[in-house]
């Protein structure tokens, strides 16, 4: 499947702007089931300097500088990328977790996609008690990784409720756990976090998924959001595997994978800092399109 993708970012400023250093991080990732067809990123005001970089997740991270004063900043991101992706069957024979984990912590490599880089806590995944607890309920012994991580992904589909009021991106993980009331992003840290606590390599993933509106009705702009959900080792043969838990999906074609990171510090979509002014409005519109 192809898509083109567009993702606006507006900040409007209460007060001028005098200065902005932002990063980026908006280039859907390239790889054996995603290929990156084209890319390009306008922004206004035009930047004085742009420096791309490859960081070391391999996402594609461009710093921006604007020293032209402003009141509204706009980042439009357009993208077409081809999706080809096709994950195990649920009830696919897969190796016992525990073996998994055991392994993880023998990786030679500290590269990027080595599973040992994502056994411990990060600065928004912290390894809590109550969370290991209740991703265990999930790991019975000698269960296959495949099957336990299904039945995660499943129990916090079911057992929390995906509410956009509930949380922002600070909210501390032992609070979202305890309201049990979240978004995707709150969901994949729960998730990571519980994988993590039984020793098992979990990475966040950033990105998009297309959604389809109910039948007779059109298909919004803007209504598609970026999206997250969790990416997990489970050994050489089956490799890195993804679980959707806001959904309760294995990772397929209707996803698009962004940025990979520890947790969602590591893949912000834009961050930086600006000099000028104390509040902001921010508004993120995005549009996922089947193309073919």
């Amino acid at each position: 499947m192809i898509y083109d993708i567009r993702h606006v970012t507006t900040y409007e400023y209460e007060n001028p702007v005098s200065f902005a250093r932002c990063t980026l991080r908006l280039e859907p990732r390239g790889g054996n089931d995603q290929e990156l067809i084209s890319h390009n990123v306008e922004i206004r005001p035009r930047p004085a300097e742009r420096h791309v970089r490859r960081d070391f997740f391999g996402t594609l991270t461009e710093s921006v500088v604007i020293e032209a004063a402003h009141r509204t900043l706009r980042i439009d991101s357009r993208s077409r990328v081809k999706v080809s992706r096709q994950p195990p069957a649920r009830a696919a024979a897969s190796p016992a977790w525990e073996s998994v984990r055991d392994i993880s912590f023998e990786a030679t490599s500290l590269g990027p996609s080595s599973p040992v880089g994502y056994v411990f806590a990060s600065p928004l995944v912290p390894v809590l008690g109550p969370v290991s607890a209740y991703a265990a309920t999930s790991f019975a012994p000698g269960a296959g990784i495949l099957a336990g991580a299904v039945d995660l992904m499943h129990r916090i589909r079911t057992e929390f409720r995906y509410d956009p009021k509930a949380t922002v991106i600070s909210t501390p993980l032992d609070e979202v756990f305890a309201k049990r009331h979240g978004v995707c992003q709150d969901f994949a840290h729960v998730m990571i976090a519980g994988l993590r606590g039984l020793g098992l390599p979990a990475a966040y993933v950033s990105g998009y998924l297309r959604t389809i509106p109910p039948a007779g009705q059109p298909r919004l702009q803007g209504a598609d959001a970026t999206h997250a959900w969790v990416s997990l080792w489970c050994g050489a043969e089956f490799g890195w595997v993804d679980f959707d838990p806001t959904n309760d999906l294995m990772v397929a074609g209707d996803h698009i994978v962004l940025a990979v990171g520890r947790d969602f510090s590591d893949v912000s979509p834009v961050d930086g800092i600006i000099v000028g002014s104390p509040k902001q409005k921010l508004d993120v519109a995005v549009d996922v399109l089947l193309v073919e």
